[in-house]
């Protein structure tokens, strides 16, 4: 290492992360994770993603045996999504990671060089780089992190890519866990993260690129629909009641469609009622699941809130995916990660063996031991207006549409935070004028779906689809208003997006949309720190991206007034 590379990793921060919306200081973390992430972990999961690029790149244009091409698109989409933000704090869990990842890259590489002996020499670092000791993993995570890009317009395009891969392996890999796949979606995330290395390409390249995600995130959400509905069935409108039961409870979060279903089958008949949390809500809208008697409500808010709400449940915890936040000492010892989920000195529950299904007994036998839920709150929410569920009412919107009775449909999809400034979205509904309707999905509900914000001819002011990957719903919705307007152009709806993000499965949906042709999109709290200036300009000169301001004056703005 010559003397400049010395000083450049003596003089930066100890770690670099701005790909969630509470960055710190709204430009990036470089001591912790405002999450909680420690430095090191963080460094970690860049060197992962540096070396999934690695394994992406040796990959393309190379005939793999079926089984070790399915291991790769397995292992990177599974990689991905551990390192998206709040899933995984796990330090033990990146250097296995990391293990498994050079001895699959060596695979991969054995086969390239037999099919192209000559091109050795041409490959870039993340494809050749090798270590074994975990002090040498950590020093080259140093090296290899988002600082690495020195052009801050490319850096910008790469991370917006990177980070609509993560969401986009997110959605994958739900999809997977109900066997469904697409290979054409696997195969784009590989030549994806490889380009991520191709410095010849320009910024016009990578906007391409970007845009090509988008496609790509439509479809993996349409997938991962398709997988949930034709398991589950189609959601129907639902009211969930939100007070608690006299019996033990095991409260389940996250999004995972599939533990939700191996939970409630190994609960039936133990005594132990079953909850969800923040985005596990929607699970109540499927009709597979209403046949569980003791599949009871919801409990809390979204996921920013667990602490408290954690605490008060009294009875064990499931994360089935990412928004876990570090755990209080009070409940570490009632909390359980699976999947990609993880902290230290949490339980983690494997995946079952041989395609069997995960063992939960050791959550409910510890339920049976605990107190009943402490209420929080009583009463009933209403949701389930997915596409179809939408779609069933139609003619009811039309006509309310046609007649005035509703005037403008507001898309407030999207992710709850913690910041206090995010209480702009829950004023923003209240004031509302009363001839407008919400349409919402992911856990940005939670700042007004529990108010009195009334109906319209039946049709309540609030239209929950369900987790955040049900945006894509919302997508199909406004697409069949188009048709049944007769519009040429989307943006001809009366429709406006005042969209709250948090974390990188928003960046897939806010990129399909735009492949959608959608615009005037406006984002918050705050745009994302990972967009540079110039990248921020273009999208607001070809898209109509904007920011927030205040209730009053946003409301004039999209209302015209």
């Amino acid at each position: 290492m010559n003397k400049n590379e010395t000083d450049r990793l003596i003089n930066q921060p100890s770690m670099f992360c701005f790909q969630c919306q509470e960055a710190s200081k709204g430009t990036g973390c470089t001591v912790a994770g405002v999450c909680g992430k420690p430095h090191d972990v963080a460094n970690l999961q860049d060197l992962l993603v540096y070396l999934l690029k690695g394994i992406s790149f040796l990959s393309l244009d190379v005939r793999l045996p079926e089984e070790l091409d399915h291991s790769v698109s397995l292992f990177i989409t599974d990689s991905l999504f551990a390192t998206i933000t709040n899933a995984n704090f796990d330090r033990a869990v990146f250097v296995n990671k990391i293990r498994e990842a050079l001895f699959l890259r060596q695979e991969v590489l054995t086969y390239r060089n037999e099919q192209f002996p000559d091109a050795a020499a041409v490959l870039p670092d993340a494809a050749v780089w090798q270590a074994d000791s975990e002090q040498a993993f950590d020093a080259k995570a140093r090296q290899v992190g988002v600082l690495s890009t020195s052009n801050e317009d490319i850096r910008s395009l790469r991370e917006l890519l990177t980070y609509g891969l993560k969401g986009m392996a997110a959605y994958t890999y739900h999809a997977w866990q109900l066997n469904y796949t697409d290979n054409e979606v696997d195969l784009f995330m590989r030549r994806a993260l490889a380009a991520t290395l191709d410095d010849t390409l320009e910024a016009a390249d990578l906007i391409s690129l970007n845009m090509e995600a988008g496609k790509f995130g439509v479809k993996v959400m349409a997938l991962l629909d398709e997988a949930n509905t034709s398991t589950y069935g189609q959601p129907e409108i639902t009211k969930v009641n939100i007070g608690v039961q006299n019996r033990p409870g095991i409260l389940i979060s996250g999004h995972d469609l599939k533990d939700m279903e191996e939970l409630l089958k190994q609960t039936e008949g133990t005594g132990v009622d079953v909850y969800t949390h923040s985005e596990m809500l929607p699970a109540h809208y499927y009709p597979a699941f209403k046949k569980y008697d003791h599949f009871v409500g919801n409990y809390g808010n979204a996921w920013w809130k667990q602490n408290a709400e954690f605490e008060a449940f009294n009875g064990p915890i499931l994360m089935t995916t990412n928004c876990i936040v570090p755990p209080r000492k009070s409940y570490i010892d009632r909390i359980y990660t699976t999947g990609n989920t993880g902290y230290p000195g949490v339980h983690h529950i494997p995946e079952g063996e041989n395609g069997q299904s995960k063992d939960f007994s050791a959550l409910i036998e510890q339920a049976k031991r605990c107190l009943p839920p402490t209420e929080l709150e009583t009463g009933e929410i209403i949701g389930g207006f997915a596409h179809e569920a939408v779609m069933s009412v139609a003619d009811q919107v039309v006509e309310a549409v046609k007649t005035g009775a509703i005037k403008r449909f507001f898309v407030m999809a999207g992710c709850d935070g913690r910041m206090k400034s995010r209480s702009y979205y829950t004023d923003f509904a209240e004031q509302l004028p009363r001839d407008t309707v919400i349409l919402t999905a992911g856990c940005a509900k939670y700042k007004y779906n529990k108010l009195d914000l009334g109906e319209i001819g039946g049709i309540p002011r609030v239209l929950d689809a369900g987790q955040c990957n049900d945006s894509y719903s919302l997508a199909v919705i406004a697409l069949k208003l188009k048709e049944v307007f007769g519009l040429d152009d989307i943006n001809d709806l009366p429709i406006s997006y005042n969209i709250a993000w948090y974390e990188q499965k928003a960046v897939i949906v806010l990129l399909a949309l735009l492949h959608l042709g959608v615009k005037n999109i406006h984002l918050g709290p705050t745009l994302p720190a990972f967009l540079s200036p110039n990248v921020a300009k273009v999208l607001v000169e070809n898209f109509g991206i904007g920011g927030i301001t205040n209730v009053e004056d946003d409301m004039k703005m999209f209302l015209g007034a």
